[in-house]
């Protein structure tokens, strides 16, 4: 049931995509490793959310994304316009190869990293500084304002400046879609509590013996997961979907240059 569930043929179109990572124990040749179990969900142009697959390996290694991506697209995962995720070597290239989308830049994660590099008295500050960006309506508004607090934090905080200046484009991704969906894009908070389960199980086995025993249980977990979302109400509403696509078509038409 796990592997027909894990292996089933994905059909339509799936604009949005996120992935997550948990780390769980794991026994290799005597020795105990930590590797990464990869989780993946999507929401399909009926604003039906799915998990749509699952992976064990090497969170940042390329190669590991580019194999777990293909699997995805062998399956039929198409339409993929933006996909979500924590910062991982490796994953935005492998995205541009298999997808041509996309990527958002969890922007949870992202503030995480960001506090982690200022004082704690400086906290505060720097927190509020780059909510003012997140609450812009526009994207033009919310990379001028980006930029400015940037600019504002290079004396009393230059890492910040500097982590800002790395990742503007990736953290403001969601900005190019939706304005109805954008509340559900910037980050992995929809797999937040699907993890904490997965985790919660993983922890109660302590150490796995072999990766063939993580699919079975976090299999199972995943299933049954899936089961429950699809008693539940569309994750984002059906009509909105097609904006999807117009926020694109938008976005060539602003790319293409002025003729003389």
């Amino acid at each position: 049931r796990v592997q027909a569930f894990l292996h089933r043929p994905l059909e339509g179109e799936w604009p949005y995509l996120w992935l997550d990572a948990t780390y769980v124990k794991v026994r290799k040749n005597s020795r105990v490793v930590s590797v990464a179990v990869i989780i993946a969900c999507a929401v399909n142009l009926d604003g039906r959310r799915e998990i749509i697959g699952m992976g064990i390996g090497e969170s940042e290694a390329k190669a590991f994304w580019l194999a777990f991506l293909l699997s995805l697209k062998e399956r039929g995962l198409e339409g993929v316009k933006l996909v979500i995720s924590d910062s991982h070597s490796g994953l935005k290239a492998a995205i541009q190869q298999v997808f041509s989308a996309s990527w958002q830049r969890c922007r949870v994660h992202f503030m995480r990293n960001v506090l982690s590099r200022v004082s704690r008295a400086s906290q505060s500050v720097v927190r509020a500084a780059l909510q003012q960006v997140f609450v812009q309506t526009d994207e033009k508004s919310a990379h001028a304002t980006w930029r400015e607090v940037a600019g504002q934090l290079e004396k009393s905080n230059p890492a910040v400046t500097e982590m800002m200046d790395e990742a503007e484009a990736d953290v403001l991704a969601y900005f190019s879609f939706p304005k109805a969906h954008r509340v559900k894009i910037h980050s992995t908070n929809t797999l937040e509590r699907l993890n904490k389960e997965v985790k919660r199980r993983a922890d109660v086995v302590g150490i796995f013996p072999n990766e063939e025993s993580i699919m079975r249980l976090l299999g199972a977990v995943l299933t049954e997961q899936n089961e429950e979302w699809l008693l539940q109400n569309r994750y984002m509403p059906q009509h909105t979907m097609a904006e999807i696509d117009q926020a694109a078509e938008n976005d060539v038409i602003e790319a293409l240059p002025l003729s003389a």
